[in-house]
């Protein structure tokens, strides 16, 4: 099945906005049932007053070093949670350089 652009109107504004063939593989992908209703202005705008900008931040205790830290994230209990210096070492040991080389992903405090 070919996606094409489509045009829909926003319930907000009631400008037009394009549903790209892009947009709508990555709804497919995610199993996002329904249109967009909003354009991405109005989208922002919502997103805005709902205050969804902010991320809350988690304690967490680090699964290597014992450290207490912070995530902007909820952990999932399969999954070890990392301080900023030991998720660095972690990456690095998978993408099997050296912490600081080229290739290596960084954690935001």
């Amino acid at each position: 099945m070919a996606l094409e652009d489509r045009t829909l109107s926003c319930r907000d504004c009631g400008g037009e906005f394009a549903f790209t063939a892009g947009e709508q593989r990555f709804y497919m992908e995610r199993g996002l049932l329904n249109d967009p209703q909003r354009c991405p202005t109005c989208r922002a705008t919502k997103r805005r007053e709902r205050g969804d900008d902010q991320r809350a931040l988690t304690t967490v205790v680090c699964a290597s070093c014992g450290a207490q830290t912070t995530v902007p994230f909820v952990p999932r209990l399969d999954k070890p949670v990392y301080c900023n210096s030991c998720f660095v070492k972690a990456r690095a040991a998978t993408n099997g350089t050296e912490p600081g080389q080229s290739g290596t992903i960084t954690a935001t405090p």
